[in-house]
């Protein structure tokens, strides 16, 4: 079985992680420039096989897409463009920061570390991978 990626994609930086083999537990992969991710993916899918793309969804209070839709579709359309095999499917990102945010603070970490927006980030792709997965988890069950 191959991994499932989470992007968290942003303009200037995006938060990845991913899952395990089995596809039970997501863990953080890295935060990157947005400028070296096609480079970054390219060479992680040689080394390890992905079976799917879980692309952060961003969208507002009022379920209209935020600010951010625009380079996210441009990113899917080149991501497609550029790993034709392996498909794309977007999962809804609110409150994934906020969440990030939480974790850090509820796991100890000094507000130095917490305004590190690389790590906000990686731990926001860690949320929406995970949130996939459970998702999907309850929707076999139905």
């Amino acid at each position: 079985m191959g991994r499932i990626l989470a992007i968290d994609y942003g303009h200037k930086r995006t938060g990845l992680a991913v899952t395990d083999t089995l596809q039970m537990i997501a863990n953080g992969l890295t935060t990157l420039p947005s400028t070296e991710l096609e480079a970054f993916l390219s060479d992680y899918i040689k080394k390890e096989p992905v079976e799917l793309f879980v692309l952060g969804l961003p969208k507002q209070m009022n379920n209209q897409p935020s600010e951010n839709m625009k380079y996210v579709e441009r990113f899917a359309t080149r991501l497609k463009r550029l790993f034709p095999s392996i498909p794309v499917e977007y999962y809804d990102e609110r409150f994934t920061s906020v969440l990030a945010h939480k974790a850090m603070l509820d796991g100890g970490l000094k507000k130095q570390q917490r305004q590190n927006k690389a790590l906000v980030d990686e731990i926001s792709a860690v949320i929406i991978l995970q949130s996939y997965l459970e998702s999907k988890k309850y929707q076999y069950k139905l």
